[in-house]
């Protein structure tokens, strides 16, 4: 392991950080990275744990030593060359358990514009994307139901919502912005995707001094890709953050040039966005960039402000000289095709400068890592009024419909069967393409009216015992008198 042997940066104490070399082109990437910061002041302390291909390959399907947790429960700061999962055999992605397991609620990734010496199509473009890192379908929980019909759980939680929403607006605040975007799809998803948005606009109204917007989430991609320079800090989902991130990166010139930081409430990982790049591994031809800008954002979490600016400065004048490697190099604007030890050398050759023609930049205006608390809230008044049943069924509609009205009773009737989410019963229309996949709605006559977990478990039992076993159930509850669940299309 290198040691950081050069003139630290003074402003601080050494921190301990824990080094994760990964897998693909991660070894020489990572060695550029310490390497660089090392010459730039970086006043860390480091300790290298084992994570990746290696670590699978031996049957451990987080791709994490279990000894690895206690460096990170140490350290708190994790800075991550790219690894390979293997494909199938049910390994995890390696990212999403170190991120859930520690809480890293937020992802940020800025994707500015080098122009013009990284050619780009959108020279005045600067954004961050603050994605939630947690929920929605990330979660990973899915099934398969029928033999049509497999299923993956939309998980959108108000806590946590609330805490990526917040983080985006002090975030704004902290680097300057001017404006905070959301993008959601909640014309369709208005319960998940409905809940983030008006999460949104309430922390939104808390800071009057930044611009907020709402969009859904088709036209904010189309406008994304049209006009990025019209966008500052976008707040996201979990899905849509990690597709707009990448389009964001790609927009302004390449994935491979982006860095990422993952923040939670005591722990926080660094790395690049882009794989591991196995085919290119050893050659000495990858572009460092990426982890090191992922770097410069580990070194602004742990206070080091002065060698984040000297390492990100010398970076931009490296770029704004021309000194390309392969991935980014345009004889037009390049003055040097460059490997992974050159284009390291000259970052290191111009620590101390700044950029001539791209934007100096600063952070001692930062502070302190965010801190995100949440008010505490009210509870609101829970009521149970239905009961949704999922059936596999390959009958018709109406046998279905006949079976279900039969076996109903206890206070509950049949009040609507969909398929895939359309309404087809009661007036659906026979063109509805149905599969295997089936959910009856159970409430009272007055469907605001509360009904007893005693009422559906006896109907439950009463469905089965008449040959129809149920695959998965769904309690309709109000808050506060407002419904919980969606109606069926059509309904």
């Amino acid at each position: 392991m290198q040691e950081f042997d050069t003139p630290a940066d003074k402003s601080s104490a050494p921190v301990s950080v824990t080094v994760a070399r990964g897998d693909g082109i991660g070894p020489e990437i990572m060695d550029a990275t310490l390497k660089i910061i090392a010459a730039g002041g970086a006043n860390l302390v480091p300790e290298e744990i084992k994570i990746g291909e290696k670590v699978y390959e031996k049957g451990i399907t987080s791709g994490i030593e279990p000894g690895a947790w206690d460096s990170l429960r140490k350290t708190r700061v994790l800075l991550k060359a790219p690894i390979t999962t293997p494909q199938g055999k049910g390994y995890k992605s390696l990212n999403v358990t170190i991120r859930k397991a520690f809480g890293m609620f937020a992802n940020i990734r800025p994707c500015p514009s080098y122009a013009p010496f990284v050619a780009t199509k959108h020279p005045d473009t600067d954004i961050v994307i603050v994605r939630e890192n947690e929920e929605d379908l990330y979660g990973g929980i899915e099934h398969r139901q029928t033999e049509d019909v497999t299923q993956c759980l939309k998980l959108i939680t108000r806590p946590g919502t609330e805490k990526i929403v917040r983080y985006a607006f002090e975030y704004a605040r902290r680097a300057n912005r001017s404006k905070v975007s959301c993008f959601t799809k909640d014309n369709i998803m208005k319960q998940t995707d409905g809940l983030f948005h008006r999460v949104f606009d309430e922390v939104a109204a808390e800071y009057p001094d930044i611009e907020a917007e709402h969009l859904i989430i088709d036209i904010g991609t189309a406008r994304l890709a049209n006009t990025p320079e019209r966008f500052d800090v976008l707040v996201l989902p979990n899905l849509y953050g990690d597709i707009l991130s990448d389009v964001a990166a790609e927009l302004v010139g390449s994935v491979g040039m982006a860095g990422s930081a993952n923040i939670g409430d005591n722990i926080a990982m660094f790395e690049a966005i882009h794989g591991s790049a196995p085919d290119i591994a050893g050659k000495n031809l990858a572009n460092p960039s990426g982890l090191l800008l992922g770097a410069i954002q580990m070194l602004t979490h742990v206070g080091q402000f002065e060698a984040a600016e000297r390492v990100h400065n010398a970076w931009l004048k490296t770029v704004e000289d021309g000194i390309h490697t392969a991935d980014i190099y345009n004889p037009s604007v390049s003055k040097e095709k460059v490997g992974t030890d050159r284009f390291s050398d000259a970052v290191i050759e111009r620590l101390g400068e700044s950029p001539a023609h791209l934007k100096h930049v600063t952070y001692r205006s930062f502070g302190k890592p965010i801190k995100i608390d949440l008010p505490t809230r009210s509870l609101a008044k829970k009521e149970l009024v239905g009961i949704d049943v999922f059936f596999d069924w390959r009958g018709s509609t109406e046998e279905l419909a006949e079976a279900m009205e039969k076996n109903s009773g206890n206070g509950l009737s049949l009040v609507m069967i969909t398929n895939r989410g359309q309404k087809v019963y009661p007036d659906g229309i026979p063109e509805t393409f149905c599969v295997d996949h089936w959910r009856c709605r159970f409430q009272n006559e007055n469907t605001t009216d509360p009904v007893s977990q005693n009422q559906t478990i006896a109907l439950l039992a009463k469905l089965s015992d008449a040959g129809f076993p149920f695959i998965k159930t769904e309690c309709l509850y109000t808050f506060d008198g407002q419904p919980g669940f969606s109606l069926g299309q059509g309904q």
